[in-house]
């Protein structure tokens, strides 16, 4: 982490206590983002500000700690907006805590935030069963729940949950088009199926199972969950093995999809892969499964992809991979993860730009709800983010892609 952005982090930890409300005029210089507390002295007294106080919970450490690189892009991000004027004149100040993963830790600092740093809103907290958790605690205190970080469909219910908006694409969804790939490509093939055992699990195997329609209960011929608190998956590739299985859906996170592929690999089960969207990122996965083991491996994407050269003279690809060097030199520029933070760090950024100088919690929401055809840069040219008062899922497009050894290429149909 770099020295600018770990005085960002200590400042807000030390500014707390003292600020009161979401959006307002502060006695001390904004901080920015947080992360985990560092020992370094706190900036000087500078003078009052205009800010907007926003709250964040990230797996800093815990089973999950690889998608710790999205807050610390956050950070990176409205640290360099700050110096740039801000937003409409305001600071942004983004506090994100450490939840370690754990749904029990994520209530007592989403609690935190709202209850004693009085934060406006809540952007990009993640993890299917962590936000479960605070869902309707949220959706109580009228605190908007921003761009969550779970493709669950329960973040699409504008009815009973109002202040809540998704991003990812819902795991139904891409548990349909797998589906529907594997129906056009392998119609007769049997499919054994690794799953998280949560709603992020569930709700892509159900899915999974309504694209395939009548034909699920003969070509699914097997299933096994693990715990995130599981050391490893292999006994249970060893299981789904035994089930002699021509395709393999690898419905995980990270660190159980990089181990996942690593042992099919390694006991030479020659199966055709499909790996969660959330669970193939090249640099958090498919590196440390090892790149000759995860060729093949299928998954749904939305966004450009930072180590395909067919991107490198592609503009936005190019500013990612400027600010990866001057504002988070320390995160791997080739991590798909990176690129996705970026992504729904600019599309909070463009929210706040919608809402003038009205920062108040229901103007939040209201512009969240507002998002007409944006579309940053490094999104596939055909996907376009949109919001209204009943559909709160930004992403609905997905395009199935294929890891060819080096990069993730469109997979044939």
């Amino acid at each position: 982490m770099s020295r600018s952005m770990s005085v960002s982090l200590l400042f807000t930890t030390l500014v707390a206590a003292f600020l009161g409300v979401g959006c307002r005029k502060s006695e001390e210089p904004a901080p920015t983002a947080t992360g985990t507390e560092q020992n370094v002295e706190a900036p000087a007294a500078a003078p009052a500000v205009k800010e907007v106080k926003l709250g964040q919970t990230m797996p800093y450490s815990g089973p999950a700690s690889a998608y710790g690189t999205i807050g610390k892009v956050h950070a990176a991000y409205f640290n360099k907006v700050n110096r740039e004027g801000g937003v409409n004149g305001y600071k942004i100040n983004l506090i994100s805590l450490d939840d370690s993963y754990s749904p029990p830790k994520t209530v007592e600092q989403i609690r935190k935030l709202v209850e004693q740093e009085h934060v406006v809103g809540v952007f990009q907290p993640l993890g299917t069963a962590a936000n479960t958790a605070v869902h309707k605690y949220l959706n109580e205190k009228k605190v908007p729940h921003l761009f969550v970080s779970s493709g669950a469909d329960k973040w699409n219910d504008a009815k009973n949950f109002p202040y809540t908006v998704g991003f990812n694409p819902a795991y139904g969804l891409e548990g349909r088009m797998y589906a529907a790939h594997i129906l056009k490509t392998q119609p007769k093939a049997k499919i054994a199926v690794l799953y998280q055992n949560d709603d992020f699990g569930k709700d892509l195997l159900a899915g999974l199972k309504q694209g395939l329609g009548d034909k699920a209960a003969k070509m699914i011929v097997g299933e096994a969950t693990y715990e995130t608190s599981d050391p490893t998956v292999d006994s249970q590739i060893v299981t789904l093995k035994g089930k002699k299985a021509d395709i393999f859906v690898n419905i995980s996170t990270p660190k159980f999809a990089a181990q996942a592929i690593r042992k099919v690999y390694d006991s030479k089960w020659k199966v055709t892969q499909y790996v969660a969207n959330v669970g193939a990122s090249i640099g958090a996965v498919i590196v440390p499964a090892g790149v000759e083991r995860a060729v093949g491996v299928l998954t749904a994407g939305y966004f450009k992809e930072p180590n395909d050269p067919q991107n490198d003279n592609d503009p936005a690809m190019q500013e990612f991979k400027a600010f990866m060097k001057a504002e988070y030199p320390d995160g791997n520029v080739l991590d798909s993860i990176n690129v996705y933070a970026y992504i729904t760090a600019s599309t909070m950024h463009q929210v706040l730009k919608q809402c003038g100088e009205d920062f108040s919690g229901e103007n939040l929401i209201k512009q969240a709800r507002a998002l007409k055809d944006f579309q940053p840069g490094l999104l596939y040219p055909n996907v376009k983010l949109n919001t209204s008062e009943t559909d709160h899922a930004p992403v609905e497009d997905l395009v199935i892609n294929k890891f060819n050894g080096k990069i993730y290429v469109p997979a044939e149909s």
